[in-house]
């Protein structure tokens, strides 16, 4: 941090020739303030250029010129105002307010700042400008016989069909497969699990799962190692795996993915809440729900 223990008479001969109220050129942008605001936080970079630790320069209209991207800096000003960071909905720009804030070296907006982008949605996490996100879905029905043990000498030769679901996404932006995995559990027999993107670079993710038919028991079912895929809407608590990310477990409520319209329609609710977009659709561009194929861009 910067040191503001130099002389008074600097600080006064600064002083002097700054009062209130206080006209800032940053970056182009025109802002009206106080020297209180400004100097709210003594030891940031601002706190030194108005108490005299840093000589200030001035536009030809006699503004206060500050050469950093004027576009963000309303918001350090509303933070220095207030002591709580106001976005507005879908704020977009999370990277470039951190940089101004470290280069301002203000602390305790660094430190809200990170605290908005743990609380807030996925976009807010330093999200790319542009990201493209694949969906291949398959649906495989297989006959399955099986035994069904009628007493103890007695046993049954029983048919039923199967429906084996894949979905296979690749994503540019690796952070929302990790969402997905937080979004989505595999139900086995030890209990919820989260799907693991299936290479290192976290671009690709395949989800494979046998919804169980109702005239299959459940002890059948897992005999032929099936497992089921949930969805929760609800709280969930933390675990930790690898060094991917913090997987989420859905602690309850989950509701079951009986068939590919149901996953596709939580997909869709949670890209479209990310900022993606439908671009094409197959086969059938009118019924999104039913594509073999689906692809999004952001």
């Amino acid at each position: 941090m910067l040191n503001l223990n130099s002389s008074d008479s600097n600080t006064n001969s600064n002083s002097n020739s700054l009062s209130d109220p206080v006209s800032l050129n940053v970056g182009g942008e025109i802002y009206t303030t106080t020297l209180d605001t400004l100097t709210r936080y003594r030891d940031s970079m601002l706190g030194a250029m108005f108490t005299g630790q840093i000589s200030t320069r001035r536009d030809k209209r006699g503004n206060v010129f500050i050469d950093r991207d004027g576009k963000v800096f309303r918001y350090i000003l509303n933070f220095l105002r207030s002591s709580s960071l106001d976005l507005p909905d879908r704020f977009s720009e999370m990277r470039l307010l951190r940089r101004e804030a470290d280069f301002f070296q203000i602390r305790p907006l660094l430190d809200e700042i990170q605290r908005h982008v743990e609380a807030g949605p996925l976009s807010l996490r330093d999200a790319p400008r542009r990201a493209l996100l694949l969906v291949d879905v398959d649906c495989q029905v297989r006959v399955l016989h099986f035994n069904l043990r009628r007493a103890p000498e007695n046993y049954e030769l029983h048919t039923c069909s199967v429906c084996i679901l894949t979905v296979e996404i690749f994503c540019t932006w690796c952070a929302f497969l990790v969402l997905l995995c937080e979004r989505f559990s595999y139900r086995t027999t030890q209990g919820l699990t989260s799907p693991l993107p299936s290479d290192q670079r976290y671009n690709r993710l395949k989800l494979e799962w046998v919804p169980r038919p109702d005239e299959l028991p459940q002890d059948q079912y897992e005999k032929q190692r099936y497992r089921g895929l949930v969805v929760s809407d609800s709280r969930a608590t933390q675990t930790h795996f690898g060094d991917l990310c913090d997987a989420i477990i859905p602690c309850r409520s989950p509701c079951e993915v009986k068939d590919m319209h149901r996953f596709l329609e939580e997909l869709l609710t949670v890209s479209l809440a990310e900022g993606f977009r439908v671009d094409s659709v197959t086969p059938d561009s009118m019924d999104v729900l039913s594509c073999h194929t689906l692809q999004l861009v952001r």
